[in-house]
């Protein structure tokens, strides 16, 4: 058999352009599904009805993994959910498939309500990086902002980490109720949760995130069953005892007060719905985020 010709240079460039239409249009669905001024739902009903469409030619994985807070984590759970293969195109679905997305997609943005997620685990683990991470990085998440009698750290803005308020201040919302929950941490200073910003962006539909200690998160537990305690544990024991001795910020003595405390805080992570190992900031601050907007049928 002879060699199959090369195609004429002008097919080439013609094939090229095509290739780089195709990418375009396909960028141009996901950014309109990221920026919310389009759903996933309707882009794949549209890959459904048009096969040469740019939604057609999409995969799966990059339709949902557009989806503001949707992350790579979850999008290989909830396909495998779906029992839809990551190498499988909008286009390309059979009947069943075409069915399960659309259920979900439609359960997802329809129906699926706001959360509070709760943020715990032993001091030293990065509970603050990784809330500053999201912070930073995920604008559609409402971080609570909790009050407290200690005084700012270096580095820390008032309104932004921290109310910094005096005692007579936090007595005052004590007793006006406008604490979702207080306590008093390491037997010195007093932490606590305002509500009103917590109900309004609930309200408003954004999730909520509140990054807290245990006594804290047992607090919201009995007060707001529906939120989702999410527990923050270090690589290895030894990776913990590294990163509080590492920063410095407190004496030898109270560095083993507060390592002694941490033994008792992993003790109770059972005591919490989702587990997250933070082995990296970005990818710990994912799956936080990750278990903001999933809707209850495919919880992890």
């Amino acid at each position: 058999m002879s060699p199959r010709p090369d195609p004429p240079e002008v097919d080439r460039i013609a094939a090229g352009r095509a290739a780089v239409a195709a990418r375009q249009a396909r960028a141009a669905v996901k950014n309109a599904i990221a920026s919310r001024s389009r759903s996933a739902l309707d882009a794949a009903q549209v890959g459904w009805a048009d096969a040469s469409s740019a939604e057609a030619g999409m995969r799966v994985r990059e339709l949902l993994t557009s989806i503001p807070g949707l992350g790579p984590t979850r999008v290989a759970k909830t396909l495998a959910d779906l029992e839809i293969s990551d190498k499988k195109r909008v286009g390309g679905l059979g009947n069943r498939q075409r069915v399960k997305l659309h259920d979900y997609l439609q359960r997802r943005e329809g129906d699926a309500p706001a959360h509070l997620v709760v943020l715990a685990g032993p001091t030293a683990v990065g509970k603050g990086t990784v809330s500053g991470y999201i912070r930073d990085n995920y604008p559609d998440v409402h971080i609570s902002v909790s009050a407290t009698t200690r005084s700012p750290r270096p580095g820390e803005v008032d309104g932004v980490h921290y109310y910094f308020v005096d005692d007579a201040e936090f007595d005052r919302k004590i007793a006006a109720g406008e604490l979702l929950e207080w306590a008093t941490v390491h037997n010195s200073y007093r932490y606590g949760t305002p509500r009103p910003p917590i109900d309004l962006a609930l309200q408003e539909g954004r999730s909520v995130l509140l990054e807290i200690d245990l006594q804290g998160a047992r607090l919201v537990r009995a007060a707001m069953p529906e939120a989702r305690l999410v527990f923050l544990l270090p690589p290895t024991w030894e990776e913990l005892v590294r990163r509080l001795i590492g920063r410095g910020t407190e004496s030898p003595a109270e560095q083993q007060r507060r390592l002694a405390t941490a033994r008792v805080e992993l003790a109770a992570q059972d005591e919490f719905d989702y587990k997250v190992v933070n082995h990296e900031v970005s990818q710990a601050a994912q799956e936080v985020v990750d278990l903001m907007a999933v809707s209850a049928p495919y919880s992890a």
